[in-house]
């Protein structure tokens, strides 16, 4: 035991981060728990800070696996709520967008991949903002091509640069999902496409192994004080209030996102 603790405090090490870094680390892990559990945007300034600390592309790797466990502490609580229908029906085109992200690569430039993704959710906001306003006179896209779209982008966007949060949200959003199954579905839908791309960044990208695991470990209680913090809170807020709460910090992603 003494032996494995060892090992694992050297590889820590052997990042060679100082406290600040540290820190902005576990903030990262605590606003993706939150952000899983119900605190949707809550961590949309995870990704521009990893990438900030790791670099890129390695950053992505260092944080698909974070991304995961906070799936599974989601999908822990909110199984019970999950609307299968909108989980499936995306899932095929996603890995099809995972599949278009990997093979594209670097060969994208990030800033501008980064500005259409923000421009194409800020379009989306605005037609759902329209629909609710019209809610009675606009049929909900609930057709197969719909799903398509938004399963594809959000599947080269997830690969890309693990920036599909506010794409499934817009998604899932048109589909007037209660606030619980909203939580639930998109849960199993990113523990699902995440798991799918865990091969790629292994095999192809080379962006994560053993010291990219024992990493992500170390940020764990971090991520378990997010997921009951977002859950805690999650509760306090109504259904009209939560979908409030997605519509302006998705809309404040896509800011962050084009500034950046």
């Amino acid at each position: 035991m003494a032996a494995l603790f060892h090992d694992f405090v050297a590889i820590l090490q052997s990042f060679e981060l100082g406290p600040v870094e540290w820190a902005l680390i576990m903030l990262c892990g605590i606003l993706v728990g939150a952000a899983k559990t119900g605190l949707s945007g809550a961590a949309f300034i995870v990704v521009p800070t990893l990438a900030m600390i790791f670099g890129g592309k390695p950053s992505t790797g260092m944080l698909l696996p974070m991304l995961i466990m906070g799936d599974i502490f989601a999908v822990s609580y909110y199984n019970r709520h999950t609307n299968w229908m909108y989980v499936l029906k995306p899932i095929p085109w996603a890995v099809a967008g995972v599949v278009i992200g990997v093979l594209v690569g670097n060969q994208v430039s990030g800033n501008v991949f980064t500005t259409l993704i923000a421009v194409t959710v800020i379009m989306g906001l605005i037609l759902m903002v329209w629909q609710d306003r019209r809610r009675n006179h606009i049929v909900v896209p609930d057709y197969w091509w719909f799903s398509a779209i938004m399963g594809m982008i959000g599947g080269f966007s997830t690969m890309i640069g693990n920036s599909a949060g506010p794409i499934m949200s817009i998604y899932l959003l048109t589909m007037y999902l209660p606030k619980n199954i909203f939580i639930g579905t998109k849960a199993w839908f990113f523990m699902l496409i995440n798991l799918v791309k865990v091969p790629f960044h292994v095999f192809s990208w080379h962006t994560i192994d053993w010291r990219t695991f024992t990493f992500d470990l170390a940020v764990l209680p971090a991520l378990a004080i997010g997921a009951y913090i977002g859950v805690r809170v999650v509760r306090l807020i109504p259904e009209k209030g939560y979908r409030i709460l997605v519509i302006a910090t998705t809309a404040v992603a896509c800011v962050v996102m084009l500034s950046g």
